[in-house]
Formats: C-alpha cells, sequence, structure tokens
C-alpha cells in the first residue's frame, strides 16, 4: 500500500495568512503540494458549514488561518473564528471527526517560513491520525 497523503483544506484571510503562503512561495520554502488554499477577505467569514462540508466530502484535515487578534482588517474577525472553532471542535465527534483534524492559526503576513512550518506540521499530524472516515466510506 502507498504511503497516506492527507488531503488538507486551508481558508486563509486575504490580508495576512494568504500573502504569508505567497512569501513562502518567492522564499522558495517548502511544504507538502496536498494543502488547498482557499483565500476568505477574514477568517470571521468561514461559516462553520464550509468546515463540515470540507470532511464530509473527504477532506482529511482543515485549516483556518488568519490575522493575529487584534490585528483583524474587519476589527474582530479573528474573534469570531476563535469561538466558531472551539465550538466546531465540540461538535466534530458527533458527525465522527476527531477535533484534532481541525487547527486554528494566526500568521502574519511576514511569516512565510512560520506558514510553511505550520503546513509540514499539520500534515505530520494528519498523517498519524490517518485517512479521514468519511473519505473511505465514499470509496467503499
Amino acid at each position: 500500500m502507498s504511503e497516506f497523503d492527507p488531503v488538507i483544506i486551508a481558508f486563509v484571510c486575504n490580508w495576512c495568512t494568504y500573502t504569508a503562503a505567497d512569501l513562502a512561495g518567492t522564499s522558495r520554502l517548502t511544504y507538502p503540494p496536498n494543502v488547498r488554499l482557499i483565500r476568505v477577505m477574514c477568517t470571521g467569514m468561514v461559516d462553520p458549514q464550509y468546515v463540515l462540508k470540507a470532511f464530509l466530502e473527504g477532506a482529511d484535515g482543515v485549516l483556518v488561518s488568519g490575522c493575529h487578534p487584534g490585528d483583524c482588517h474587519y476589527i474582530n474577525g479573528n474573534f469570531k473564528a476563535r469561538r466558531r472553532i472551539k465550538l466546531l471542535k465540540e461538535i466534530l465527534p458527533r458527525f465522527g471527526f476527531e477535533p484534532q483534524r481541525l487547527r486554528l492559526t494566526w500568521i502574519g503576513a511576514s511569516d512565510g517560513v512560520q506558514f510553511a512550518q505550520v503546513m509540514n506540521d499539520l500534515v505530520d499530524q494528519i498523517k498519524t491520525l490517518g485517512p479521514n472516515q468519511a473519505k473511505l466510506e465514499m470509496v467503499i
């Protein structure tokens, strides 16, 4: 059997984390190619339904990442995201997903190195958890 390559969906803030991802790319930093970035204007706009849909459609892990608290371009969007992620982590087991498959991070625009490190760490963590069970059930 081949090595498990997890699919990671990353909802990233346009102003900070997406810019850090761009910086990581222009700096030629490497992170696994199985991370799919979805640029949103603010992490406060990430509806919990988007996260659940990603898991139900087979994503092995989901990252929500934006500006540092107090540094949001939309004033309090990252505080909204933090509350939503906390609640999502509580209800994910009801859907059959481990809360460790969901991560919230704050990555500033100049943190390209941190972005690459977070992506590598998240992929390693998801590899230890194994494939998403919803994906396995779709195959069967």
